[in-house]
């Protein structure tokens, strides 16, 4: 109780003021359940009064969304929502298949027990927030099984790349964050990806790495361009193949 206050009296205390990465992860939510569409504007006044923030932190909120790629700042227009152009998000989506098979392949095979339960543990998890209609716990328990998978690649410059891409194509992926049927697809391929750690292909568990990835950009393409993408085709084991 406050020193000042008698007995029984009833205070209002001021709301607690959410520290920048409290206000950075809740912008983060928005975007990935669109509430924020992309191009959406963030201004530091509605952004102040919404979190009881300072300036000082709501623009260093700001600054941590430009520096994850999920926002931008324009001259004489201030910060919005990233936009992703059709052509950015192939470049993106190439880079994240290279990378995303090139960190499988370093996987030692099969993979190490503790490795497969984690992965497992994850997976049970996954099921039981999409049963729940858990969206936020689903995207973040996805996240976490695939990063889990890739650090196994014993790279970490590898794998900060691969979640820096990640990061840049969170507009493409937010479209599917609320889609049952793209969740339950998503368990199937995880599913197969523990199976595929157990075995000894590991060019089969990259192919079904990078297959996994092309979902969500294909739709997200579609959308934009009103026309049907042409699948991924799938890679040659080998150049004799």
């Amino acid at each position: 109780m406050n020193a000042h206050c008698l007995p029984g009296e009833v205070v209002d205390f001021p709301p607690r003021q959410l520290q920048v990465d409290e206000i950075a992860r809740a912008l983060q939510e928005d975007i990935i359940f669109g509430r924020l569409a992309p191009g959406a504007r963030l201004v530091e006044d509605q952004l102040m009064a919404r979190f009881c923030a300072t300036r000082h932190f709501t623009r260093q909120a700001l600054n941590e969304l430009e520096r994850l790629g999920i926002a931008v700042r324009e001259k004489n227009k201030g910060v919005s929502v990233r936009v992703l152009k059709p052509s950015e998000v192939r470049q993106i989506y190439e880079v994240r298949e290279l990378l995303q098979r090139q960190a499988v392949l370093r996987i030692p095979l099969p993979a190490p027990a503790a490795l497969i339960a984690a992965l497992e543990d994850l997976h049970r998890k996954y099921l039981h927030f999409l049963a729940e209609r858990d969206f936020g716990a689903v995207h973040e328990c996805n996240d976490a099984f695939h990063m889990t998978m890739i650090s196994a690649c014993d790279n970490d410059y590898l794998v900060e790349s691969i979640k820096h891409y990640m990061r840049l194509s969170l507009p493409v992926r937010s479209t599917k964050t609320v889609d049952i049927e793209h969740a339950r697809k998503s368990t199937n391929e995880h599913y197969m990806m523990i199976q595929a750690l157990k075995g000894t292909d590991s060019w089969a568990l990259a192919q079904l790495s990078v297959d996994h990835l092309q979902s969500a950009k294909n739709d997200y393409l579609r959308d934009r361009e009103g026309e049907g993408v042409v699948p991924t085709p799938i890679a040659c084991r080998d150049a004799g193949s």
